[in-house]
């Protein structure tokens, strides 16, 4: 059968009716917002930077996202201010140099996402040091204070050596800084652990093997170096502030079936041997709160198809939250694939990934890579978002094994309205106990003479971090509403819901 452009809208219409019914009350809708590689930060003064990331922030919430994930330290240096790393040249133009006027942008990233109701995760990158050759490091970067520390490698970058005790601490300082002194939701890093391999050329680390390694095998001994990363910046986080989570976002492969009969159904680079990253055990162990496999590929690749390694991460969650990432230019370039044997009018695979996830037992969501593509509406993606697939607010699903206590009601719901606006306002729950405080509020909203159901995404109006909402109203809408608002606390427990008496 051949696709016609007439037959287009008429496909666009039917898909919008049948991914807006199965929207879910509760699902993870991540955005990666890297600096890395990013030139307009750089370029903008800080007053501008604000305006553009709150325009960014304003799409991706409009566009149904809840979850920021704000790269913060790209290459062993900080979005931030930190003494002990220097600023980054992504944010600032120079490596060490302050922004000037002085600003936060992690504060800000923090302050605005929560305004919105929206997670902030803290992206790091933990080994990498330069991303290019022949970088310059400034003075007073641990570099020269500890040179031992670190490898060049045959890319002709600069890495912490995984295999320091040393330098698993230094990274551990650096997280326990930023969790200190930040309201973060999460600690994220993504699939750079060992170095992406330069054919032929192994990693230089035979003087730490040599005195570390103790007769393990070399492949085993690096991925024991990952997981005591990860166990010791689990073991941080539950011992600064357990409701902060621990995410990692690997390489789509964990091993090929050829290989390993464990493996999936698959023919590519394997993290597990190439960049000794031992993703399922750290579901297992318990080390991470969510695994984020960077499903980049389309559904029916040959070498990877997004299709088969979707039925395979869903059964290595082990009972913790699994999201997966997807990319946005990838999902809107290629043509649907047919669900049985005949022909698709889908010309991009959006609503097929979508549904999968939502079908997948142990899945809880997307992650979209990058977030800019979103923002820029790449081929329509953000239209599609907002109208159709995320059209109505959704919830994080909580994390129960931190916490699975319901937060108490909020008090003091009032209701106040004039000729144009509507205003809520109520008061946070009194605690003691940060994990039962409230971090985000979500308002209900349906017509005066149907019943609340808390259980449907489109009685939903809106998830906020405030405790007052200011809603407009058309000189000519006299429809009557009544409104319900709940409390959610760090860890996505939703209370009951306090009506306007």
């Amino acid at each position: 059968m051949k696709i016609t452009r007439i037959l287009l809208p008429m496909l666009a219409a039917l898909v919008a009716v049948s991914a807006l019914a199965g929207n879910p009350k509760r699902e993870f809708r991540g955005a990666w917002m890297h600096i890395i590689g990013q030139k307009q930060y750089a370029e903008m003064t800080p007053a501008q930077t604000r305006d553009y990331l709150v325009d960014q922030l304003n799409k991706l919430q409009q566009a149904g996202c809840n979850a920021i994930i704000w790269q913060i330290r790209p290459q062993a240096d900080a979005g931030y201010p930190s003494s002990l790393e220097p600023w980054s040249h992504w944010m600032t133009g120079e490596t060490g140099k302050a922004p000037e006027p002085m600003w936060d942008p992690l504060q800000f990233m923090i302050d605005e996402s929560h305004k919105r109701g929206m997670e902030l995760h803290a992206w790091i990158n933990p080994y990498r040091v330069t991303s290019a050759k022949d970088e310059q490091l400034p003075q007073g970067h641990v570099y020269y204070e500890h040179p031992e520390w670190f490898l060049k490698y045959a890319d002709g970058k600069i890495y912490f050596d995984p295999g320091l005790p040393e330098c698993r601490n230094f990274i551990d300082k650096v997280v326990r800084d930023i969790v200190t002194r930040y309201d973060v939701d999460a600690i994220h890093m993504d699939d750079y652990f060992y170095p992406y391999p330069v054919t032929g050329v192994d990693f230089p680390d035979d003087a730490s093997y040599n005195k570390y390694g103790l007769g393990w095998d070399r492949g085993d001994w690096r991925r024991n170096n990952v997981d005591r990363l990860i166990e010791q910046l689990h073991n941080s986080l539950m011992e600064i502030k357990p409701w902060v989570r621990l995410g990692i976002s690997p390489f789509g492969i964990w091993r090929n079936k050829k290989n390993d009969v464990n493996g999936s159904d698959t023919n590519g680079l394997q993290c597990y041997d190439a960049l000794y990253a031992d993703c399922p055990r750290w579901t297992a162990m318990g080390w991470v709160d969510y695994m984020v496999p960077q499903l980049y590929w389309e559904l029916e690749h040959k070498a990877a198809s997004d299709l088969k390694l979707s039925y395979w991460w869903n059964n290595r969650a082990n009972g913790r939250h699994m999201y997966y990432g997807q990319s946005v230019n990838n999902v809107m370039s290629h043509r649907d694939i047919a669900e049985d044997k005949g022909d698709t009018l889908n010309p991009t695979q959006l609503d097929h990934k979508v549904r999968l996830m939502r079908e997948l037992e142990h899945v809880q969501g997307p992650c979209w890579w990058p977030a800019y593509s979103i923002t820029n509406n790449y081929k329509g993606v953000m239209d599609s978002l907002a109208t159709t697939h995320q059209a109505t607010p959704a919830l994080i699903q909580p994390y129960t094994w931190i916490d699975s206590i319901a937060p108490a009601q909020v008090a003091d719901l009032k209701l106040t309205k004039n000729k144009t606006a509507v205003t809520l306002a109520w008061t946070a729950p009194l605690t003691t106990d940060p994990l039962q405080q409230a971090a985000r509020y979500v308002v209900y909203r349906v017509k005066e003479a149907e019943e609340f159901n808390f259980d449907d995404s489109s009685a939903i109006y809106t998830i906020t971090g405030e405790t007052t909402l200011t809603i407009p109203v058309a000189k000519k809408d006299k429809t009557k509403w009544k409104y319900a608002v709940t409390a959610v606390d760090r860890c996505n427990n939703e209370s009951t819901p306090a009506f306007i008496k």
